[in-house]
């Protein structure tokens, strides 16, 4: 049985629409998980890098000054570097946690881990 439409109207019935809105759904919950699994590895590749970087210019002041800096602050203050780099993943400038020799200086700059992780250095 037809169903004629009023005045000629042309359109979509409501069973195509749902139908189409299903296969939209179905094919979110498909891409959806993906999308965020790539935001998450980029934000890791970043943090990779402002460790790097932090490195770099720990090992720039070590070389210049025959002596390591006392605190992060210091290679700012030193212009090795203009400011501390964002984490990516807290959002935050001061979660960078110096490791530091028997002088007090610092060798090496380190993370908080990630809920589950036990290790605190994304290189590792």
């Amino acid at each position: 049985m037809e169903c004629p439409m009023r005045n000629g109207e042309k359109g979509f019935t409501l069973i195509e629409l749902l139908v189409v809105m299903a296969i939209i759904a179905t094919l979110m919950t498909l891409v959806a998980p993906r999308f965020f699994q790539h935001a998450d590895r980029a934000k890791e590749v970043v943090r990779e890098h402002n460790l790097h970087a932090l490195r770099s210019a720990i090992d720039h002041y070590r070389r210049d000054r025959l002596a390591g800096p006392y605190s992060l602050e210091d290679l700012i203050e030193a212009g090795y570097l203009r400011q501390m780099p964002l984490d990516p993943i807290t959002n935050r400038r001061d979660i960078w946690e110096a490791k530091t020799d028997d002088e007090g200086q610092i060798i090496d700059v380190e993370t908080p881990p990630k809920p589950g992780q036990d290790h605190r250095d994304a290189f590792d």
